[in-house]
C-alpha cells in the first residue's frame, strides 16, 4: 500500500469560501500529515472550514524551511505510507508554489497524488481576460531591475506576437504600480492588456483593454493588492 498525497487548495480571498468545494474538508480529515506553506494560517484556514476540527490531530512541517531538510521528512512519511495533505498559502498547490518540489518527491515515491479542484488566480484571469486561452505562458515575477524588467517586457510582448500566446504574470504586491508603470510606457499601443485584482474578492476587478485605452484611464491603484498581469500583441 502506498501512500496518498492530497493537494489541497485554499481561497485567494479569506472571506469567499464558497469558491472551495465540500470534499476539500472529506479529504482534509482522512489526513494524519500536513505540510504547509505558512502553519499559522493553515490552522486558521482548516477552523474556518470546520470550527470542530481537532487541529492537533495532524502532525504539522513546513515548507519554507531548508528545502533538502524538508524534502527528508516528507519522503520520510512517504515511507511510512501516512495519507499526506499539502497546503499552500493562495489556490492550488504545485502552480506557482513551492509544492511542486513535494509532488515531484511523492510521484518519484509512487505515491498516490490527489489534485483537488479549487480557485487558481492565473486560470481564473485567463478565463475572464478574453485573451487567448489556447496558447499561454505563466512566467511568474518579471525582474526588479528596472532596465531588466524593461528589457523581460519587451521579450515577452514579442514571444506574445510571434505565437499568437497570451503571456500571464505576476509582481509582488507592494511592486504592483512600478510594474502597471513599465507596461504602459514600453508595450505597444494596441497591445491588449488584462489587470486582474482581488480575484473572489467583493471588490474584484478583471478589465482587459489596449495600452492605448489603458493611457487614457486614470491607472488603477494596484498597491499591495493581489494582481495578474496579462498581455497579447
Amino acid at each position: 500500500m502506498a501512500a496518498t498525497v492530497y493537494l489541497i487548495p485554499t481561497y485567494l480571498h479569506e472571506h469567499n469560501l464558497e469558491v472551495l468545494p465540500s470534499y476539500i474538508l472529506e479529504a482534509i480529515e482522512k489526513c494524519s500529515v500536513l505540510f504547509v506553506e505558512n502553519e499559522r494560517t493553515a490552522r486558521r484556514y482548516l477552523k474556518q472550514l470546520k470550527k470542530e476540527i481537532v487541529i492537533d490531530h495532524f502532525e504539522w512541517f513546513g515548507i519554507q524551511k531548508a528545502e533538502e531538510q524538508v524534502l527528508q521528512q516528507f519522503r520520510q512519511q512517504l515511507k511510512q505510507e501516512r495519507t499526506i495533505g499539502i497546503i499552500s498559502e493562495a489556490g492550488c498547490p504545485g502552480v506557482a508554489d513551492p509544492g511542486q518540489l513535494l509532488i515531484a518527491a511523492a510521484q518519484e515515491a509512487n505515491a498516490a497524488v490527489v489534485p483537488l479542484v479549487g480557485p487558481s488566480s492565473i486560470l481564473l484571469a485567463l478565463m475572464a481576460s478574453g485573451l487567448n486561452g489556447q496558447q499561454f505562458s505563466f512566467l511568474g515575477y518579471l525582474p526588479i531591475d528596472n532596465t531588466q524588467r524593461i528589457k523581460a517586457v519587451k521579450e515577452l510582448e514579442n514571444e506574445s506576437q510571434r505565437n499568437n500566446s497570451t503571456q500571464i504574470f505576476i509582481e509582488t504586491p507592494y511592486r504592483n504600480n512600478q510594474l502597471l508603470e513599465t507596461l504602459l510606457k514600453q508595450c505597444h499601443p494596441q497591445t491588449r492588456l488584462c489587470i486582474a485584482v482581488n480575484i473572489t474578492a467583493p471588490d474584484e476587478s478583471i478589465k482587459t483593454k489596449t495600452i492605448l485605452q489603458w493611457q487614457k484611464l486614470a491607472p488603477p491603484d494596484l498597491h499591495k493588492k493581489p494582481a495578474i498581469f496579462l498581455l497579447i500583441r
